[in-house]
């Protein structure tokens, strides 16, 4: 018995082994990954570039046990967390830490990881964003140029509401008129002071924080990019979308895709009874699906 145990330790232990921490620095910042290998090959299968969603990080629960199930799978996968305006940023974003960061930002990190993974050998790459990470995702193919590594997109759950619902929403949590403030943050940064702070303003999830005129003008833009239905529209890339039956956080997501009509490149994909996150065995899904979507590409 004592020595089952030690070989299932020694066994875990080398699972463990293959998830890395890895770090790159852009504009003066450490910005932070998470490697997981399935073996000692792996720059030679595709690599899923994932990407969390808001205010989160690249270890929240979904992120990580995604990992895992690729792995399990005999995929590997780099799970970053966008710095947020932060160096060497772990765990959920604190509400209090005033907020210097974009939307848009979120473009260029992962471009750099992007890089970062063709540096190391490997020229097939999956992108995956769960959420806000999953219009920023879409945000990012969108604009790829012919002979790019990415083979596909995956998004879970994406971020796809204009600003009429972003309004709606602020106004029904905060009990604020977005429009005005968004007015205020427009004026500021035309006129030069972007980095000026908006203070005791409600911003994204955090109540009464404080955030520059530039990140609250770019997370609230009226520019509909930021609905990824409208991204693919003119997506030519393959495409896996997931949404959850029991999702009140992306809402009618079903419904938006199949109003772009018939689309060969789309794939749609309802998982009944999950919720936003796809906690347990919707994860498990979730995995199965990615992997024979990769492998049908």
């Amino acid at each position: 018995m004592r020595k089952l145990y030690a070989l299932l330790l020694l066994s875990l232990a080398s699972q463990w082994a293959l998830a890395e921490p890895v770090t790159i620095e852009h504009k003066g910042l450490v910005l932070n990954a998470s490697l997981e290998t399935a073996d000692e090959t792996w720059q030679q299968k595709p690599v899923i570039l994932m990407t969390h969603g808001t205010l989160a990080h690249g270890q929240m629960e979904i992120m990580a046990t995604l990992q895992e199930l690729f792995s399990e799978r005999g995929y590997s996968s780099l799970s970053i967390s966008l710095s947020l305006g932060l160096s060497e940023r772990t765990g959920m974003y604190d509400c209090p830490v005033p907020h210097n960061h974009k939307h848009t930002d979120a473009i260029e990190e992962i471009g750099l990881w992007q890089q970062w993974l063709t540096g190391q050998g490997v020229d097939s790459i999956i992108l995956l964003g769960h959420s806000r990470g999953g219009n920023q995702t879409a945000w990012y193919a969108s604009e790829l140029k012919e002979g790019s590594p990415v083979k596909g997109t995956v998004l879970i759950a994406p971020a796809s509401n204009g600003f009429d619902y972003l309004a709606a929403d602020y106004k029904k949590r905060y009990e604020v008129d977005l429009a005005p403030l968004v007015e205020k943050a427009n004026k500021l940064v035309a006129d030069g002071k972007g980095d000026t702070m908006m203070e005791n303003v409600d911003f994204i999830y955090c109540q009464k924080t404080s955030a520059t005129a530039a990140s609250f003008a770019n997370y609230y833009a009226d520019d509909p990019r930021m609905e990824t239905t409208y991204i693919l529209k003119e997506f030519s890339q393959p495409v896996m979308v997931f949404a959850g039956s029991e999702d009140t956080v992306v809402v009618n997501l079903e419904e938006k895709i199949e109003a772009l009509g018939e689309k060969e490149n789309i794939q749609m994909s309802v998982i009944d009874g999950a919720d936003h996150f796809f906690r347990d065995l919707y994860a498990e899904d979730l995995a199965d699906e990615t992997v024979e979507f990769i492998e049908s590409l």
